[in-house]
């Protein structure tokens, strides 16, 4: 695992799980969708995310859920920049989701501190959009799109070729010259894949390790969790942090999760139970 991951205004040391907390900033998102849509109520949920414990907030304002619809591109724009405004200086890295170079390029400019991209920055121009900041960059495997990618998912071998894949994309990171440390690496969990693979990648996460990269579960709320428990989204606190530890386990080095002072709590008596009780 690399010693730390460069992020923008940050530099994480990797010796503890990182928590991502997840920030919708959409009408429509599968879990929290509208709750938080509204600027000033999307800045103090994110203040709160913060105080909870998250080292990166994850800011999105495009619902990447199965069937979602496409979010023009300066509406995108508008919801995030108040947003990365008012929680500039909150403690934690700011980090947008979005797959969009003109979305990559304006959040930049007004200090994100990393891109998570869905697409694996596969969009053209998305690597020229990220290669000159500093920026961390989260590298998601997706088979199909957003709209279809949950109709018919299908893998020869769902861990094998989800680690070419994001070889792949290093590689083309490493040709235009960004640092290694910048990356950390999603399987991405529920997106073109059936609960069967979910839990095939996520059993052997470590199968998909190479070259020392840090490796991002997000799998909070998830209908892979739902598949298990039975559960509607909001009902899958239990689930999700189970599934997190589980990755942890494994070596995840960040996780991303909606419940972000619960999770925090978990990793820090599986820490406990692992590393035993400190000073």
């Amino acid at each position: 695992m690399s010693a730390k991951l460069l992020c923008g205004r940050f530099e994480f040391p990797l010796e503890r799980p990182l928590v991502m907390g997840i920030l919708n900033v959409t009408p429509d998102s599968f879990s929290d969708g509208s709750r938080h849509f509204e600027t000033d109520a999307a800045i103090a949920h994110g203040l709160k995310l913060a105080s909870e414990g998250a080292d990166i907030i994850d800011i999105g304002a495009e619902s990447t859920r199965p069937g979602a619809a496409p979010v023009g591109l300066q509406e995108e724009i508008d919801r995030l920049l108040p947003v990365l405004e008012g929680l500039r200086d909150c403690g934690a890295a700011l980090s947008v989701d979005t797959f969009k170079p003109e979305v990559m390029r304006g959040v930049l400019d007004a200090g994100a501190d990393m891109i998570n991209d869905i697409y694996g920055f596969r969009q053209p121009g998305a690597l020229e959009a990220v290669a000159s900041s500093y920026c961390g960059l989260c590298i998601m495997h997706m088979q199909g799109e957003p709209r279809t990618m949950q109709q018919a998912p299908r893998y020869d071998d769902v861990v094998g070729e989800v680690r070419e894949f994001l070889r792949e994309r290093v590689e083309a990171i490493r040709t235009l010259g960004m640092h290694p440390m910048r990356v950390v690496l999603d399987p991405g969990f529920g997106f073109g894949k059936t609960a069967e693979h979910n839990y095939e990648l996520l059993r052997r996460l470590q199968d998909l390790f190479f070259d020392d990269y840090p490796w991002l579960v997000a799998l909070s709320r998830k209908s892979m969790i739902g598949h298990v428990t039975g559960r509607e989204p909001e009902q899958r606190l239990g689930g999700s942090i189970a599934g997190a530890l589980a990755g942890i386990a494994r070596g995840a080095a960040m996780v991303r999760v909606h419940d972000v002072a619960q999770t925090v709590d978990a990793i820090k008596v599986w820490q406990t139970v692992e590393n035993g009780v400190s000073g």
